[in-house]
């Protein structure tokens, strides 16, 4: 299967599987006839007397002054110059190559104007894994990724930035090393670069891969700790759940269903005394459903941004090129910001499950160690997930609630989405963290159940989990415990489904 730029539907798996080489893309014969039909169109604007935004005209508060076609290359290589400012520490290569490659799917759609010859001098980056440096801060999400996108594109003109390896090396020197002349731009391709939500974009689609992920394994680690807490099974019954049937909802109370699954130790207690659990343990369906609806949310909203053309102005004919605001990053960034939450609370809940298993109630003995007070068993990672949590909380006042004007007030209304993205993956990472250290706390307190069985499924998991981490017996290093369980959530290994 090969992904035809331009012509084919972007989603976020496939987006991932061209990042990661598992899927080839390619122009095809109809992509390069709209990006050539499009391109004769600029050329025509470029040299009428009607003045056309960023084609024969300056940018943004310069807009009203005209660029004679002799200007032309020239304003288009200071754009990239003047917009590079970006700070901070440098965005992975992953991100900087997916965000070329939601470009490139950009312009094949026809409408930006820009050349042949420049898309494919991207997919040759793209393809030989030429990823140039971006800096994570300076985007306020309005008028494009300006800065990112800028640095991103820098090399085209031999200036900036590669990752070679672990290693920044200038590009002048990378494209004499691949016999390549840095190209000269031409009317309306400095601005079809620059202009576009492919910053954010990115970071939407990498938060999106990841909270797939964990949304599935935190439903596995409440299943584990419910197990290891003696809890009921009842609140996850379909009946419930079909009366209130929000999606998530319903698919969280499925699957814990299918984690319980003939499971010895949930059958052992089924008429038993006890009247409820408390809502971190009753209320999983709830919860974590609640934060899967926000995900399907951003996922449908990404997947329309992935086939969108977010460049400024839109080419439409040899007359008429409009001016408008597909560049702005609102529709994500709104989106970001609730999905941030979202994953702030399933680390939320998470904690308050790992700080039940260390009571020392039904059964479990106090910080899930038999030799307490010469150990402290279980007692500190809770401490961990504490701060964490909180961490969490602090990053999701919502950025897209802010806006600061700016270019001298043109750009009046910013939606400030890439800092969405950025802490929206900040937040995911961090719950990796917290799911680790909760897996780890279900894990000893299921230990507590035997010689009862547990599904085949959280069987399996049990045992994936000890291959890493031992039974905890005595106190000794919990840092190398954690360590390996967040490596272990890292890896993915763990079965959230049933094959």
């Amino acid at each position: 299967m090969i992904f035809k730029y331009g012509i084919d539907q972007l989603t976020v798996p496939k987006v991932m599987a061209i990042c990661n080489g598992s899927l080839e893309a390619s122009l095809t014969a109809e992509a390069i006839k709209k990006i050539e039909a499009c391109r004769q169109m600029v050329l025509t604007m470029a040299h009428s007397d009607k003045a056309v935004y960023g084609i024969n005209t300056g940018f943004g508060p310069l807009c009203d002054i005209r660029i004679t076609p002799e200007e032309t290359c020239k304003l288009q290589e200071n754009l990239l110059i003047t917009h590079a400012v970006g700070v901070g520490s440098p965005i992975s290569k992953r991100l900087s190559k997916l965000m070329m490659i939601c470009k490139v799917h950009a312009l094949c759609q026809g409408y930006s104007g820009i050349r042949l010859k420049v898309i494919e001098r991207i997919l040759y980056f793209i393809e030989n894994d030429l990823i140039p440096v971006v800096p994570e801060q300076g985007s306020v999400g309005a008028s494009g990724d300006l800065a990112p996108l800028s640095h991103l594109f820098l090399p085209l003109i031999g200036e900036g930035e590669f990752w070679i390896g672990d290693h920044i090396v200038p590009a002048k020197a990378v494209l004499e090393q691949h016999e390549l002349k840095p190209i000269q731009l031409q009317a309306k391709e400095g601005l079809a670069l620059i202009n576009g939500t492919q910053f954010i974009l990115a970071h939407a689609v990498t938060g999106l891969d990841t909270m797939e992920y964990l949304l599935n394994l935190a439903d596995l680690a409440g299943a584990m700790s419910i197990e290891g807490y003696k809890g009921s099974a009842s609140p996850f019954k379909d009946a419930l759940h079909t009366i209130r049937p929000y999606k998530g909802v319903l698919k969280v109370a499925e699957r814990m269903r299918m984690f319980f699954e003939n499971s010895e130790n949930i059958m052992s207690h089924e008429n038993c005394e006890r009247v409820q659990d408390p809502y971190s343990m009753r209320c999983i369906p709830q919860v974590h459903g609640a934060s899967r609806n926000a995900f399907d949310h951003l996922r449908e909203l990404v997947e329309i941004e992935l086939n969108s053309v977010t460049d400024n102005p839109i080419v439409l004919s040899d007359t008429v090129a409009i001016s408008g605001g597909n560049f702005h990053g609102q529709p994500l960034a709104m989106a970001l910001d609730y999905a941030a939450i979202a994953a702030s609370e399933l680390g939320n809940i998470s904690d308050r499950r790992c700080f039940l298993l260390i009571e020392g109630k039904f059964g479990l003995p106090r910080l899930l160690t038999t030799g307490g007070g010469l150990n402290s068993g279980f007692m500190i990672p809770q401490y961990t997930t504490a701060a964490l949590v909180t961490e969490n909380k602090s990053l999701c006042f919502p950025p897209s609630a802010d806006s600061i004007p700016t270019s001298l007030g043109q750009e009046d209304h910013v939606s400030m989405g890439s800092i969405s993205g950025r802490k929206f993956n900040q937040i995911l990472s961090n719950l990796e963290s917290i799911l680790a250290i909760e897996l780890m706390y279900a894990a000893q307190a299921m230990e507590f159940r035997r010689p009862l069985r547990f599904s085949a499924l959280l069987e399996k998991n049990m045992n994936i989990i000890r291959k890493q981490v031992a039974k905890l017996e005595n106190d000794r290093l919990l840092k190398d415990d954690i360590t390996a369980m967040i490596g272990l959530v890292k890896s993915r290994s763990l079965i959230i489904n049933k094959s």
